[in-house]
């Protein structure tokens, strides 16, 4: 006779901030873009294209900024082997690769009225398109590996050496001839811009948080799901859910 069994127990429960907290943050990232583009004032000469920035540069920090997440989560896990630290890097590696691909569509949607094409091997965007390259592989090294232990590790060593492209990223256009201006300091940008970038960029993070977060817990749920039907595959018990 078969016995039944509930899974409440191993069914992690969502955060209580989770909701409010991504709630704030995409009504504040609406209001801090719209704040941007409708006050502030077009450039001298790039005149209203100048915009473009509000969203480009801080999606293009958060997306260096991420694989920091990853790193310090895919270190932990090779360190303590706990399941927690691997799936919080999965998840953070997810939305990281999401904001990776916007940066170099919004790049390249600025850079055709500014340059005149499209795409060019400049040593930023090529090497930001280097980093999505790694975070793709890293995101299909984890769909195609099945055990469990392995996938983590695996992916964990993906996650250390691409981190080191990051710093690569962020000097390259100090480190070459490049299209790409270098990164602005607060002395070289208008006060009115750098307060709207530092507004959209902290918009940005607290969207990032926000995604990440509902990812991992989405991510802990789907493991405990798979746990409890494997262990009710062994002893022939029906788990509902």
């Amino acid at each position: 006779m078969s016995s039944t069994v509930t899974a409440d127990h191993l069914t992690p429960v969502r955060p209580r901030w989770l909701l409010p907290f991504g709630a704030f943050a995409i009504v504040g990232f609406c209001a801090t873009q719209a704040a941007a583009l409708l006050l502030s004032p077009p450039d001298q000469d790039m005149g209203h294209l100048q915009k473009i920035m509000y969203v480009h540069v801080p999606t293009a920090w958060t997306a260096l900024l991420g694989p920091a997440l990853v790193f310090v989560a895919s270190v932990l896990y090779l360190w303590k082997r706990r399941t927690e630290y691997d799936l919080l890097a999965a998840s953070g590696a997810e939305v990281s690769l999401v904001l990776m691909g916007l940066t170099l569509v919004q790049g390249s949607i600025w850079a055709r009225p500014t340059w005149g094409i499209w795409w060019t091997w400049d040593a930023r965007l090529t090497s930001m398109a280097v980093l999505f390259l790694i975070y793709a592989g890293y995101m299909a090294l984890r769909a195609f590996v099945e055990d469990d232990d392995r996938r983590a590790r695996w992916s964990a060593a993906v996650a250390v050496f691409g981190f080191l492209n990051v710093p690569i990223v962020y000097m390259s256009v100090i480190w070459w001839r490049t299209l790409h201006q270098v990164q602005s300091t607060p002395e070289t940008v208008d006060p009115f811009y750098k307060l709207m970038l530092r507004v959209n960029a902290f918009a940005v993070l607290f969207l990032f948080i926000f995604l990440v977060g509902l990812r991992y817990y989405s991510a802990r749920v789907e493991r405990a799901r798979a746990a409890q039907l494997e262990e009710a595959a062994l002893v022939g018990r029906e788990v509902h859910v």
